[in-house]
């Protein structure tokens, strides 16, 4: 079996769910348009260039979501065992496993992307660089779930999702949070969420370049590559024991 083989069973079975894939795409969209509607009420965050990164990061806590769920099932009915004694490195099934996913994740945030722009989200910067602090941001939750599915159970997968999903929002995914400050916003300086937040945002509203988000993307890409990197020891883990 090759990385190809494994990524391509892996997005089988995430076609296989229709109703699993439907309601990770449709929750955010349904949750950006009731969130935007509130904003018509007066609400600045609320408007859809600030909004809509929000709305992102929540669709790919549920692609994480996911993707830890995938890999704890394989794990728990012993297809995972059998697949590791495949002529692989840890870093290849990493790859099988999560490369369908980021996928996912790319595809989810384009079309929330595109509705966001048809409910008046405007990229006053450049275009790419939103792209690419996203596409960063989808890695490190995919590898998130790699480390989840590794060593949870189906049902302790669940405590882990709301809790990212909790740091996600208080992150600053719906709300100012810098108006609120305190302890919050200390958390929130420490973690990727907020930082991946502040940069897209000051692209999109404020036209920031390259070098004015550059310690918002050092956070998210240390936090990716020790995410990424623990999946792989996780995998390698998985294959000595």
């Amino acid at each position: 079996m090759r990385v190809r083989e494994l990524a391509t069973r892996n997005l089988k079975e995430i076609l296989r769910d229709p109703l699993s894939l439907g309601i990770a795409v449709a929750l955010p969209i349904l949750l950006l348009l009731t969130l935007q509607a509130l904003g018509g009420d007066g609400v600045p965050f609320l408007t859809p260039t600030l909004l809509t990164p929000g709305i992102v990061l929540f669709g790919l806590v549920m692609v994480m979501f996911s993707s830890a769920m995938i890999l704890s099932r394989d794990r728990e009915t012993a297809l995972l065992a059998r697949l590791l004694t495949a002529p692989l490195r840890s870093s290849d099934f990493v790859a099988g496993y999560s490369l369908p996913y980021v996928l996912v994740a790319l595809v989810q945030t384009a079309v929330l992307m595109a509705i966001g722009a048809l409910l008046g989200l405007r990229v006053e910067g450049s275009l790419a660089l939103v792209v690419f602090v996203l596409a960063l941001t989808a890695v490190f939750y995919v590898a998130l779930g790699m480390i989840m599915g590794s060593f949870l159970t189906l049902g302790q997968v669940s405590g882990a999702y709301a809790l990212i999903l909790m740091l996600t929002i208080f992150g600053g995914a719906w709300f100012d949070l810098q108006e609120i400050g305190g302890v919050f916003l200390t958390i929130g300086d420490l973690l990727p969420f907020k930082h991946a937040l502040d940069a897209t945002r000051a692209v999109m509203a404020d036209g920031a370049g390259f070098g004015d988000i550059a310690g918002d993307i050092a956070w998210v890409a240390a936090y990716t590559v020790a995410a990424v990197a623990a999946a792989i020891a996780a995998f390698q883990h998985r294959m000595t024991e």
